[in-house]
């Protein structure tokens, strides 16, 4: 099956998961309220498009392309960010159900991931360097290796990472939320003192 050229076009309130998108290229696209659950997006290529209100769960990623793309209020539970094609890889996040997703050893520079859900995601060897995580719930993420200079901490929750297993240098965070770092070492932090 030959592959199609979208451009600048709005799709809204589809269910991709009965009848599936074409494969191909979409640039300067909208996708609004559509079901992509367990969609196969192998070989895909969004440029400059925006996912709003979107379902895409459990979607297999293998060698897609995300190249300044938008999410919002999305759900997106279970993806393999890691699996796809990291050739000028870029993206933002806001308001999305992200958990238990996989970024394992991507570029993620400058990524900003605002009010979003991060529940046991894997950002293991990921260089996130001035990424930020602005209001979001970290909870049981990992960070492994993981390359966190310059990220912005300041308003992230949740989160308990080990320093020492990380680079961290200009790293933010606000005193508030610090006790993450520390509860590898076992330390009893008193919020009563």
């Amino acid at each position: 099956m030959s592959e199609v050229y979208i451009s600048e076009q709005n799709y809204s309130n589809s269910n991709f998961a009965e009848s599936p998108l074409q494969t191909g290229e979409y640039e300067n696209c909208t996708f609004k309220n559509c079901n992509f659950e367990y969609a196969d997006f192998s070989g895909f290529k969004f440029n400059d498009c925006e996912f709003t209100d979107c379902n895409l769960s459990m979607a297999n990623l293998n060698s897609t392309a995300f190249r300044d793309v938008i999410f919002k209020d999305s759900k997106m539970l279970g993806l393999a960010f890691d699996s796809c094609n990291d050739f000028g890889l870029s993206f933002k996040f806001e308001n999305c159900l992200l958990s238990n997703s996989i970024f394992y050893k991507l570029s993620l520079r400058k990524t900003v991931f605002k009010d979003c859900v991060l529940h046991e995601t894997d950002f293991s060897e990921a260089d996130l360097r001035n990424a930020a995580f602005l209001n979001c719930d970290l909870s049981g993420a990992t960070f492994d290796r993981t390359n966190l200079e310059q990220t912005d901490f300041r308003t992230a929750f949740n989160f308990a990472f080990n320093p020492d297993n990380n680079k961290m240098k200009g790293a933010k965070f606000s005193p508030s939320n610090l006790s993450g770092l520390l509860l590898h070492h076992k330390i009893i932090i008193d919020k009563n003192a």
